[in-house]
Order: C-alpha cells, then structure tokens, then sequence
C-alpha cells in the first residue's frame, strides 16, 4: 500500500512538472483523465498481482470506459509515469514501462502476434513516446530515447535516440545534450529516400543511354528539399 501511493504521488507530479498548462496539483488531480487512468492501473495491478484478476478485469474496464485509456492490469508501469490528453492509448499485458516516461494520445504499446508469453515492448527509463506512435512486440526501447509522432517501431530502439517513420529509423542521437525530439531540423527522411533513387536512376542511364537528361523543373533547393513547380516534399 505505501508504495502505491507513493507511485500514485509520482504520478501526479510528474504531470504537474511535465505539462506547461498545468496550473496547480489539485486541477490535474481533478481534470486529468491520464492520471485518473493510471490511478486506476495501480489499483488494478494491486488487485491483480494479489490474484484478484476478476476484480482487477472489472476495474480496468470501468477505467477505460470514464478515459479511454486501456491499460491492462498485469502489465507493469514504473512511477513517475505521464499520460497527456490520455485518449485512445492501449497498453498490453506484459508490457512494461521504466520511470519518468512519457506517453501521448493514440500510444499502442502492443503485440505482433497470438504468441503467449512476453509479447509486448519493454520501455526504459525518461522515454517520451510521441502521439499515434505504435511500438510493437517484445523489443526494448533504450533510456532517454524519443519515439516521434505516429512512428511504427517494430525493432529495439537504443538509449538515448530519437525515431520516426514507418517503420521506425533512428535519426539523431541526442546522448549529447542536442533537443531530440522537440528539434524541429529533423531529417526529411523521405526527401532522402528520394534523393537516393534519382542518384540510382542517374546511373542507369548514364550506363544505358551514354549521358543523363536532367529535367529543370525538377530541383533541391538549398536546403535538400526536392520541389517540382509548387509541390515540394
């Protein structure tokens, strides 16, 4: 019991200190349907853990019924944990989450598969996981790493990165102090992609044909973002 509290207090500071628009601890105890849902998961997981698995069933249907939030109750989440605006975030049953983790709206931590066992992601301390990101399987997710907005990853993520696409790729590391996520300079990854086919296709031709027909609407600007008339990606 006293550690559930103590968990439940984390939990409440942790929104408090993470969310700019949070005024007072007695407004997110009140009007925060993230942390009512991961209330609701500690109580069920005590209920859980002590065999009451009916109970604890019960509990964390209710709880996703008043927040849309659905957390299995045998899952295991550190203190510490953050859920912003709550709606529509699923984690599994053998999932577990370190401390001082972030998740936004739309999170799934989830399976791949009707497998029994360890099926669903293990995530390290101080992560943030981006709104609609999907984080799929029994892989691990490395401290301090950044999973960006809407991201699909299905392989371990190492500490201290930042991910995005789909699948997931890493694109920075932020070990050293550099902003990660909130950096807004992150690489355009599908302008690379491209960048690096037209480089394919240039080669072909210079083989096939003796020479290379550049077409002059089609160009990079000086910051690599390739653009035809207006449309640029």
């Amino acid at each position: 019991m006293t550690n559930l509290i103590s968990h439940m207090r984390r939990d409440l500071y942790a929104a408090k200190d993470r969310d700019p628009a949070a005024r007072s601890l007695l407004e997110v105890a009140l009007f925060y349907p993230g942390v009512h849902a991961v209330w609701g998961y500690r109580v069920a997981h005590q209920l859980w853990i002590s065999n009451y698995k009916f109970l604890a069933r019960g509990l964390s249907f209710l709880i996703r019924a008043l927040t849309s939030v659905d957390i299995h109750p045998g899952a295991q989440l550190g203190p510490g944990l953050f859920i912003d605006h709550a709606l529509g975030v699923v984690i599994g049953e053998t999932a577990e989450v370190g401390e001082n983790v972030t998740i936004y709206h739309g999170v799934t931590l989830g399976g791949r598969g009707l497998e029994m066992g360890k099926r669903h992601p293990t995530v390290g301390n101080g992560v943030t996981i981006g709104a609609g990101a999907k984080v799929l399987g029994p892989i691990t997710v490395g401290d301090g790493a950044r999973i960006g907005a809407n991201a699909v990853v299905v392989r371990p993520v190492p500490a201290n990165v930042v991910v995005v696409g789909i699948p997931g790729q890493v694109v920075d590391d932020h070990s050293k102090g550099r902003p990660g996520l909130i950096d807004t300079s992150q690489p355009d990854v599908l302008g690379a992609a491209i960048k690096s086919l037209k480089h394919r296709v240039d080669e072909i031709e210079e083989k096939v044909i003796g020479h290379i027909e550049h077409d002059d609407d089609v160009r990079m600007d000086e910051d690599g973002v390739w653009i035809l008339e207006d449309f640029s990606i």
